[in-house]
């Protein structure tokens, strides 16, 4: 038994992800009646989620405490490229949303929720959450103010001796060591996942807003495979798809069946310490990325946004289209990084047209019924970006100075 469980641990992790996805296919057309086997995926989400909000303020506060004067990280970058990459997100969706026009068949709203009056009401809730209580942070997996206040501490014990900061260095190992056994465990949990996904009617359900899902699924596509490589080409000079499609493979694959840019956390610093990565940049930058980098959600909110004024036969003028770019990106911003969090910033997005809230909670409605598969992609490509673009920041500095390398050689 020992040395079948060593043979499969042998087998990578995204062949073994593989067997899971087959598995729970498997199991779900021929044992649909077996409920408890969507236990496995709800354990897998929740020890992710419980263990990435620890993981996160511990690596952040060691990297900052150990952090050597001179040494530089590439954070500006890395939010350069969020901003770039967020904001373009919106400009295709709304540009295909104009191209291939679509109207909704609206369903019963998504009662009980309360959404954001406005972009005012985002911006001050992202500003309250940075300086959340530490417990109410680390309980809630509000990853703003965990970064805040492991920044905090991680500046404060700067001065630390070197014993406290081997403390936190040991502390951080053993947490990291406790996210390889949970993401081990991720074959199982999608198995479990990918059973659930298939026995509720929600695919069933997709038949009927078909296009609306396919834009949504094209937009996220065209997204991740032409404006992203674009982006790293730009900023590293080389064929950018490798990086892109080992990023989609191993972050993305995970994302699409977690549903959480959260629980996708420790996945990403895996996969970012596995391509080498300055541990002062990602420690940072994965979970930042994890709450503002929702290129995703921008499309959601942008299609979804016009579909809703498509249906109301309400005509919208260029500038007014690439406001809603603008506004799908920053309200993105403010989606959590849990399942169907872009949902709620539609009706934000449908008072720039005058879309009655009633109306923008029965298009939320439909966001929900079609949550399967879109808040599936959304998450893909939200939470792949994120290493994507940290790997493309330090590729950026190896780029550059390795140019101003030559240089000096030429001149001399």
């Amino acid at each position: 038994m020992k040395n079948l469980f060593a043979k499969w641990n042998q087998i990578s992790l995204v062949k073994r992800i593989g067997i899971g996805i087959i598995l729970g296919i498997i199991l779900a057309l021929t044992v649909p009646a077996a409920s408890g086997i969507t236990i496995f995926g709800s354990l897998f989400v929740g020890a992710l989620k419980a263990v990435a909000p620890v993981l996160v303020l511990f690596l952040v506060m060691y990297a900052l405490a150990a952090h050597k004067r001179g040494t530089k990280t590439n954070m500006k970058t890395v939010l350069a490229l969020y901003a770039i990459g967020t904001l373009l997100a919106g400009v295709v969706a709304v540009a295909v949303s104009f191209i291939f026009p679509v109207t909704l068949t609206l369903t019963k709203g998504a009662e009980g929720l309360t959404p954001p009056e406005g972009i005012v009401e985002v911006l001050q809730t992202l500003l309250f959450n940075m300086v959340s209580n530490p417990v109410d942070a680390l309980l809630n997996a509000n990853y703003l103010g965990i970064l805040m206040w492991a920044v905090i501490l991680g500046l404060a014990l700067k001065s630390a001796n070197q014993n406290t900061k081997d403390m936190l260095g040991s502390f951080s190992d053993a947490i990291t060591k406790v996210v390889q056994w949970v993401i081990n465990l991720a074959p199982i949990g999608i198995m479990g996942l990918v059973f659930d996904a298939i026995v509720t009617t929600g695919l069933s359900a997709l038949l009927v807003y078909g296009k609306l899902v396919l834009i949504l699924v094209g937009c996220m596509l065209f997204i991740a495979l032409v404006v992203n490589p674009l982006i790293v080409y730009v900023y590293i000079r080389r064929n950018p798809y490798p990086l892109v499609f080992r990023v989609l493979k191993e972050s993305g694959l995970t994302a699409f069946f977690t549903r959480s840019s959260a629980a996708n956390i420790p996945v990403n610093m895996k996969l970012c310490e596995e391509l080498g990565l300055d541990e002062d940049t990602y420690a940072v930058s994965i979970p930042l990325g994890a709450t503002i980098n929702m290129a995703g959600a921008a499309v959601t909110i942008a299609v979804l946004t016009l579909a809703a004024v498509n249906t109301l036969d309400i005509q919208v003028d260029f500038m007014t289209a690439l406001l809603l770019s603008v506004i799908a990106a920053v309200s993105a911003a403010g989606a959590s990084g849990v399942a169907g969090g872009s949902l709620l910033l539609i009706p934000l997005a449908c008072s720039l047209f005058g879309v009655p809230n009633e109306i923008a909670m029965q298009v939320v409605g439909v966001g929900f019924i079609i949550g399967v598969v879109q808040d599936s992609c959304e998450t893909a490509l939200n939470s792949s970006t994120d290493v994507l673009f940290t790997a493309t920041a330090e590729y950026a500095k190896e780029y550059k100075e390795s140019k101003v390398g030559n240089a000096a050689t030429l001149k001399s």
